[in-house]
């Protein structure tokens, strides 16, 4: 397997896992690489230090505490830049969400809230959607 750091026409960084080399440019011809934020397909590689083994022990994996931070400011991140580059629909967002879906509205980034029935009906016909990172903690909050 090969790891790629990709980048999309505005920017967004994320990566990719190939089988070989050439299975990347294969699926970038074809359309099938997307950026996950933006869903854009203007993808390339981005320029990244090689993973090479060498004999100096590395620094110890991150333990549980680190991790879950880590997780939670990556999550707030997604959280902030759908708020602040998306429309908010509140409860309407299922029946705008089935409109993009099928062309009767414009094409745009949209969040808000769904029942979970709605939720699925939205799933079962095939429109893309996908659960909002809850808000990260308030610093007051955590010990």
């Amino acid at each position: 397997m090969i790891r790629y750091a990709l980048l999309c026409e505005h920017e967004h960084d994320f990566e990719g896992w190939f089988a070989a080399s050439a299975d990347f440019d294969d699926q970038q011809a074809r359309g099938l690489v997307q950026c996950p934020v933006c869903g854009s397909a203007a993808v390339r590689k981005a320029i990244m230090a090689p993973a090479v083994s060498g004999t100096k022990k590395r620094d110890a994996d991150p333990g549980p505490a680190q991790t879950q931070a880590m997780m939670m400011e990556a999550m707030g991140r997604i959280r902030r830049h759908v708020e602040e580059n998306f429309d908010d629909m509140g409860d309407a967002f299922a029946s705008e969400a089935r409109a993009i879906h099928e062309g009767r509205s414009e094409d745009r980034g949209i969040y808000g809230q769904a029942t979970p029935a709605e939720v699925r009906e939205l799933v079962e016909d095939g429109v893309p959607i996908a659960p909002l990172p809850p808000e990260p903690p308030k610093k007051t909050q955590l010990n």
